[in-house]
């Protein structure tokens, strides 16, 4: 029987004279929905599992034909705006097709409700509900906090949540998993309602099993259908004509974008994948410099709406020959026919690589086309580990949503607002959603008292009949300050004496800079002369040597699977001998894709590692090395292959080790090999001794309080406030200014830790940690998320 068999007559026409025979994920996801089982389908890109999940529910809509009420049935979450706008655009077409073919058919509308929806639309759509409405994790959130947006999610009976691995890493997926048993209990409300039945779809999460039960709760069953994750792909790395070093030079930028512009020549559609924004308007400038202003654009986040759907527009019109991107297509937008994608600098994630390369030959039966420029030596081996794990299909494990206590307390306010609830009822909805299943009521009780004390109390709580309601301002906070996406406050670059824009910095980088830290910023270094509210002014470093400051931003780091796989390869390699012999093993691990000339640059970069070492750095092999600079100073090098996340926990640990042991600071930088550690002239220490610094037993509470003095705690405790509604990002219908977010957080930290700001010191001389809920989340992200 065929898998259509039980579809509408229309249904199965449209599908068999425009699709012809479904694929896996449709073949084997479509019995589980269709018997209304909760469904999580994982499958390559663009083997059509988005498809899998709408054409049931379309069919269920269509076949209630005339008695089709004005009422939201389906319910299609999306992380991206843009991925939602697509979506709607991919279903208007095929319904009017089917239509078309059968005027018997009823009128099915899709419409999209995220940040980017004008006020006027909003309002219509309150009036009169799509049957499909489309939207994101936060505008779910303001839908289930408002009363227009609970009166249309009241009849939704199925929710998809598309792109599920890119939400349920982080605390957008602790917001969204709170957010959906908020729905569930909206939906129980109505009266004889069936169960909300839930559909997850994704290209790269591990283990399955886990993102299943995150998609359904607690206490639910889940049906996996795992199509894979691995299809065939054409891979290759580029390397420029000269050979790479510890840094990109000028000239070879120059052959890179050369190169680059000869691939989109050779294609019809490229799309160019960089890591930053500020990368993707200095690339885009550059293309478009060598193939025209207009065949060439960039695409990210900070560019507005009719940007970024022009520019999509433009690339599916085929008027754009390269689109250069951030993160923000690196999900299953639909942007046409792409021929190519091209991947310039390191993902740091196998998944990233994986989900960019997809975006090219986004079809059925066709092949996948990337091309990976590492920029550095380091790159070009992580190039080629990438290489080797994909032929392995090897992937990253998907991290956890956290039990995160300042989005608990954001929703239980949100969750007051329409409504009162009882404590325990409120508790037993909090442990159904997956991330809260083991969530204590001493924490829950936390939560509830962060906002049912003091005059801006957000919640009244009866102790007498155990209810908790909303007060009169709670509802104004919780739609405008809510969200799980933190604030960060760029600063600007300015050049001095000019005062010309130079370009913006993170703010957790800037504040932890100092006067005469050199850094580079585009193609030129620059020296830092202060750091002021909101500004970093600088002089031109005249091309000297940029310093490492040990706080590298928010750059995600190389997951643990990846920083393994490159390891293993570099220790493989090296045992082969020569250069020669680990070349050719090489080019026999990696394939076609990995070129003779890169695969002899990376061998000749192992032995000549080898032999200053005397070993290679692996992940159960760490060497210390000791060398002393022109100044006498002791620099002190951890050869630790784990990634930044471990490197700069062990740096912080190790830096507070030596400030407490031997009473001075030194300054400590981390990155994805190595761990430096610079000591005056006048401070030695035998190397052996580093290897006896840390243990099991003092390395938590080392960390603890290395991480109390640096900005790092400060800039998650305001993250960490504002998720919690405890300080406003908005007020009287503006975006609070980011000194005065600062100035009210710090006000707090002094408040919580009652001596001076992050310095409660007692009698051992170490910093005690209060023992309040936002404090211990703040100290977990910093060791959890951040390292």
């Amino acid at each position: 029987m065929s898998p259509l068999s039980s579809f509408h007559p229309a249904v199965r026409d449209w599908f068999a004279a425009r699709l012809g025979e479904p694929t896996a994920p449709q073949r084997d996801g479509w019995p589980h929905i269709r018997a209304g089982r909760h469904t999580l389908i994982a499958a390559p890109t663009g083997s059509g599992k988005t498809l899998a999940a709408f054409l049931s529910a379309i069919d269920a809509l269509l076949r209630r034909g005339a008695e089709l009420p004005d009422a939201t049935q389906v319910l299609y979450v999306s992380p991206l705006r843009a991925l939602a706008n697509d979506v709607q655009k991919n279903l208007i077409a095929p319904l009017a097709e089917m239509r078309a073919a059968d005027p018997s058919l009823p009128e099915v509308r899709v419409l999209v409700r995220t940040g980017d929806t004008p006020q006027s639309d909003r309002a219509a759509m309150a009036r009169r509900p799509p049957h499909v409405l489309v939207t994101t994790p936060e505008s779910l959130y303001l839908m289930l906090t408002s009363d227009g947006g609970r009166g249309m999610l009241r009849t939704v009976a199925t929710v998809i949540v598309d792109e599920i691995h890119a939400l349920v890493r982080d605390k957008r997926g602790s917001h969204l998993a709170l957010s959906l048993e908020r729905l569930e209990a909206l939906v129980a409300e109505r009266e004889a309602a069936g169960s909300l039945q839930r559909i997850g779809l994704s290209a790269t999460q591990k283990p399955l099993d886990e993102v299943g039960r995150f998609l359904v709760g607690a206490g639910r069953e889940c049906s996996l259908v795992d199509a894979g994750t691995f299809r065939a792909l054409d891979l290759g790395v580029e390397i420029p004509p000269s050979p790479l070093s510890t840094v990109c030079s000028h000239e070879q930028w120059e052959e890179i974008y050369g190169r680059i512009a000869e691939l989109v020549s050779g294609h019809r559609t490229t799309l160019v994948f960089v890591n930053t924004r500020k990368m993707a308007e200095r690339v885009a400038a550059q293309l478009s410099r060598r193939l025209g202003e207009e065949a060439v654009t960039s695409h990210h986040g900070s560019l507005s709406k009719e940007r970024r759907l022009d520019a999509e527009e433009r690339l599916k019109a085929g008027r754009l020959r390269a689109l250069v991107a951030t993160a923000s297509l690196e999900l299953g937008i639909d942007i046409g026919d792409v021929d190519l994608a091209v991947q310039v600098g390191a993902t740091r994630s196998i998944a990233t690589f994986l989900q960019r390369v997809g975006r090219s030959g986004h079809a059925l039966r066709r092949v996948p086309k990337g091309r990976l420029f590492p920029l550095t030596l380091d790159e070009l081996v992580e190039a080629a580990a990438l290489l080797r794990c994909v032929a392995g299909s090897i992937l990253d494990r998907t991290p956890p949503a956290p039990a995160a206590r300042d989005i608990l307390a954001q929703q239980i306010v949100a969750s007051c607002v329409a409504e009162g609830w009882g404590e325990d009822a409120l508790f037993a909805l909090c442990r159904r959603a997956w991330p809260y299943r083991d969530l204590d009521r001493e924490d829950f009780d936390a939560a509830v008292a962060l906002h049912s004390s003091g005059r801006r109390a957000l919640l009244h709580r009866d102790g007498v009949n155990r209810r908790v309601m909303a007060t009169k301002r709670a509802r104004l906070t919780a739609l405008m300050s809510g969200g799980a996406i933190p604030d960060t406050a760029d600063y600007q670059v300015r050049l001095e004496p000019e005062g010309v824009l130079v370009g913006t910095v993170n703010e957790d980088w800037a504040i932890e800079s100092n006067g005469g830290d050199i850094f580079q910023l585009g193609n030129a270094s620059w020296r830092i002369l202060r750091v002021e509210q909101g500004t970093v002014r600088v002089a031109d470093a005249k091309g000297q040597p940029p310093s490492i400051p040990f706080w590298l931003g928010e750059a995600p780091g190389r997951t643990r699977e990846l920083a393994a796989g490159i390891a293993a390869m570099r220790d493989e390699a090296a045992g082969r001998g020569d250069a020669d012999g680990g070349a050719a093993f090489l080019e026999s691990e990696c394939g076609a894709a990995l070129p003779r000339g890169a695969a002899e640059q990376i061998a000749e970069y192992v032995a000549a590692g080898r032999a200053t070492l005397g070993t290679v750095p692996t992940q159960r092999r760490v060497v210390l090395e000791r060398f002393f600079d022109e100044s006498g100073g002791m620099q002190l090098v951890v050869h630790a292959p784990f990634g930044s996340r471990i490197n700069r926990a062990w740096g912080l640990a190790l830096r507070k080790k030596f400030c407490v042991g031997f009473g001075f600071e030194l300054q400590a930088a981390a990155n994805e090999e190595a761990i430096v550690l610079s000591l005056g002239p006048q401070h030695s220490l035998p190397i052996e001794g580093l290897f006896k610094m840390l243990n099991a037993d003092n390395v938590a509470q080392l960390l603890e309080q290395a991480v109390l003095a640096v900005p790092m705690f400060q800039v998650r405790w305001r993250w960490n406030l504002t998720r919690a509604l405890v300080v406003l990002r908005q007020q009287n219908g503006k975006r609070v200014p980011p000194h005065m977010l600062r100035f009210r957080c710090d006000d707090l930290m002094a408040a919580v830790f009652p001596e001076t700001v992050g310095c409660l010191e007692n009698h051992s001389g170490e910093i005690a940690v209060p023992d309040h809920p936002l404090v211990r989340q703040t100290m977990h992200d910093c060791l959890h998320e951040a390292m």
